[in-house]
Order: structure tokens, then sequence, then C-alpha cells
């Protein structure tokens, strides 16, 4: 069985330079590979095109990359609560493509799966379908979209091993699941990294032959984006 392990984050992230585009699973800070973005900070890699549901927040997630103006493209669904991506985006400082939520889920998917273009009826008639194919199906119009292409897709897991295995926990599934195979190189950060064999074949979500590099990651925040509580009866 191929080893996917590398020793630590510097060494999963080998290769990616300037200018290249990147899938970062996640959704808000729920699932978000906190080591891996960390790791381009200190890079310094710049010119980057991130694609992601959204960019974090202020001082955490991708706004970390956005406040070192590293990111010259944002491919995202939402702006969110990031204060700072609203104002490079209104400023023209930053490129960002909106895109309907579910089309940036199934562009991640086709590309996993190999299929380079779809058709969906989400944006028809407004200025997502500009300059885009158009075609009627069962009476309904649809816009062609096309997949997505990456250099790396990085992804966060709950458990994995050494084969690239991969368990996500909960609502972490998110992004990171269709995200997964959908670059030229994937990259998993895990909790919890463990021996080839010990993960129950019945309870991964996603196969190791859609991941080339597997590693633990450390000191995970887990930051809650909004906490939402009620007074005790």
């Amino acid at each position: 069985m191929i080893n996917k392990k590398v020793n630590n984050v510097r060494e999963a992230l080998q290769g990616i330079e300037d200018g290249m585009t990147i899938m970062l699973g996640g959704f808000g800070l729920c699932g978000i590979p906190e080591n891996s973005i960390a790791e381009l900070v200190q890079k310094g890699t710049t010119d980057l095109t991130c694609i992601s549901n959204n960019a974090g927040v202020d001082d955490f997630g991708l706004g970390l990359l956005l406040h070192k103006r590293q990111i010259k493209k944002m491919i995202s669904s939402y702006v969110g609560e990031n204060v700072e991506f609203e104002r490079q985006m209104l400023s023209g400082e930053l490129d960002v493509e909106l895109t309907p939520q579910g089309t940036l889920a199934e562009k991640c998917r086709a590309a996993q799966a190999g299929i380079p273009a779809f058709f969906t009826p989400a944006g028809y008639g407004t200025e997502v379908a500009e300059g885009k194919e158009t075609r009627e199906f069962n009476g309904k119009m649809h816009v062609m979209e096309l997949a997505f292409k990456a250099d790396f897709s990085i992804v966060k897991a709950w458990k994995g091993d050494e084969a690239g295995n991969l368990i996500f926990k909960g609502t972490a599934r998110n992004f990171n699941s269709c995200m997964a195979g959908a670059g030229k190189i994937t990259i998993a950060e895990v909790e919890e990294l463990l021996h080839a064999g010990s993960l129950d074949p019945n309870e991964i979500h996603i196969p190791g032959i859609l991941v080339q590099r597997i590693f633990q990651g450390e000191k995970f925040e887990k930051r809650i984006e909004q906490r939402t509580t009620r007074k005790r009866e």
C-alpha cells in the first residue's frame, strides 16, 4: 500500500508557488485547514487564486492571507463575515468571482470526477450567465458551467491513515469532501493520523486514491464564527 504521509505542513506544501490556483475546504471556520493556511502566510506565497466557500473572518482562516495581500482572486459563494474581504472587493483591490453555492460545490465535484462541464439552472438570466453557453432541458433554461482547474486542493479531516483515506466529522465534511481529488495534487491535514488499515472501510468518506499527501496537524483552534446561545430556563 502506497504511503502518502509527509512529516509536516512545510513538506506537504512543497511545490505551491506564486500565481497558483488553490482550493481550500471548509465552510466559514468549520473544517478549515488551519495549519496549511498558517504555513502559506509564513511562506509569503502571493498572487494566489483561492477557491473557497468564503474567506473566513478578518483575523483567522483565509482572512490572514487577505490581510497580507497574498490573494489576487477569490472564487467564493459569498463574502460572509469578513470585513476586509468586503473592503478589498468594493475597492477593487481584489478580483472576486461570486458563484452560487450549489454551483461552486458542483464545479468542485465535477473536477473531482473528471467531468469537464455541466448544465445547471442556477444563475440563468443573471450576471452569472453572461458569456456562457445556455441550453434548454425539459422546458427550462440552463447555464453551462466549467469544472474548476486547480493546482492544489487542501482539505482538513478528522481522521486519516497513511494511505490517504479520510474520515470527516459532522459538518466539517462540507466542501472538504468534494474538493478532495479536485486539484492536481490534494493535501490533507488531519487531527489524527493512523497506520494504514486502522480505519473501518465502511466509515471512510474519501478513499486514499484521491489524496497525494497527508500529515497530522497540530494546535487546531476550531474557532466558532457566530456563537448563538439562549438563556437557561
